[in-house]
């Protein structure tokens, strides 16, 4: 009768268990919900412009005809006074502002005149710094103009005297194929990214094994100076680990300049360190004691023992983490760069903000590739050094 009671008593325990489970899990995400506040209706309103952003990055700017590109231009001095307003053009391909100069939020209206029947026109402004930011894109008439509103924005402002331009790219009809200038930018910029993460991957790994044998506990924790030196190098390495890449870039990129391949570097160093460092140590901490005991047994010194009893075991595992960390870098060097970190996350990041979603493609693409072969190759070297 008591077996029967105590049972009775353990079936109810993990039921009430059970039920106090799942109302924590109910509560935790109502209070999910409340905090992020996700709207679903605004995603189906949206769902328009999602599309169209879409189309565009799943058709990247890969190649284009062998044509002729013309920008024409006109200064916008804003606010007026600032400085002065270009002559206007009367003939020709031409672009035309009015009024001629505006204050910050106001609205010009653009024309474009004789630019070619039918062609892509590119609007955009050149920023007193030189850098663009994308108005939008159009085409022309049949008569070769278009005609246009634009808002002045307050980042277009005159600044020492230079005015910001408005300016129309056009691309004329041409012939043979070609690849085009986004797709030349992406494999540059594909190129410094993967550089980058090798580059960073070399200093981190030297820095990391040094560090990885005073953070292995069968190495370093014998005596109190050892015990001392394991856990300063332990800690050093765990907080090291505890902030993310993107924070690591922003730092360096306030330091050395943001869209800076240097920042990134100085990033993935300081990253690819603590975690190589981490994972080393405990590749080391694994390490078969057998050989070590039968050379100590020989009369050899500390550095011997680690010489040929510790290396040879743990310098396959050496080699396949940091190649693994490599791979892993590419990758995370394609984000950093949305913070200042260069390479291709920054120049995947301007042409979103430009709004030029299928240059934007173009990088993601490339991303996808790279990030694949260089898994696939990985994979390969590892698979031969088990």
């Amino acid at each position: 009768m008591m077996m029967k009671n105590a049972d009775h008593l353990m079936r109810l325990r993990r039921v009430f268990t059970q039920v106090i489970g799942i109302v924590v899990i109910a509560l935790a995400l109502y209070a999910s919900v409340q905090v992020t506040q996700p709207d679903f209706v605004k995603l189906v309103i949206a769902a328009p412009k999602a599309r169209q952003v879409l189309r565009e990055l799943l058709a990247p700017d890969l190649f284009t005809r062998e044509s002729e590109v013309m920008t024409v231009g006109v200064a916008l001095p804003v606010p007026c006074d600032s400085a002065p307003e270009d002559q206007k053009a009367i003939t020709g391909p031409r672009l035309e502002v009015a009024p001629g100069c505006a204050a910050e939020r106001e609205t010009v209206l653009v024309r474009g005149r004789e630019l070619g029947k039918g062609v892509p026109v590119a609007l955009r402004w050149r920023l007193p710094d030189g850098n663009t930011l994308g108005i939008q894109r159009l085409v022309t008439d049949a008569k070769g103009n278009f005609e246009v509103r634009v808002q002045v924005r307050p980042i277009v402002a005159t600044k020492g005297g230079q005015p910001a331009r408005i300016e129309a790219e056009v691309t004329l009809p041409g012939g043979r194929l070609a690849p085009s200038q986004a797709l030349r930018d992406v494999i540059d910029a594909m190129f410094v990214t993967v550089f980058m993460a090798l580059l960073a991957t070399t200093l981190g790994t030297f820095l990391a094994v040094p560090l990885s044998f005073l953070a292995a506990s069968n190495i370093t924790r014998r005596g109190r100076l050892g015990a001392l030196v394991y856990y300063l190098v332990r800690t050093f390495l765990n907080l090291i680990r505890s902030y993310e890449p993107l924070v690591m870039a922003t730092i360096f990129a306030l330091i050395v300049g943001f869209g800076s391949p240097f920042a990134g570097i100085l990033a993935l160093v300081v990253v690819t360190t603590a975690s190589l460092g981490k994972m080393f140590s405990e590749s080391i901490e694994s390490i078969d004691t057998g050989p070590i005991e039968a050379i100590s047994a020989t009369g050899a010194n500390r550095a011997q023992v680690i010489m040929y009893g510790v290396v040879p075991q743990i310098l396959p595992d050496f080699l396949s983490f940091t190649i693994y960390h490599w791979d892993i870098n590419v990758r995370i060097s394609t984000i950093i760069g949305f913070v200042g970190g260069g390479g291709i996350g920054d120049y995947l990041s301007k042409r979103i903000n430009a709004f030029e979603y299928s240059k934007a493609g173009t990088a993601l693409l490339a991303i996808i590739l790279v990030v694949w072969a260089l898994d696939f190759l990985s994979a390969q070297i590892r698979k031969k050094l088990v």
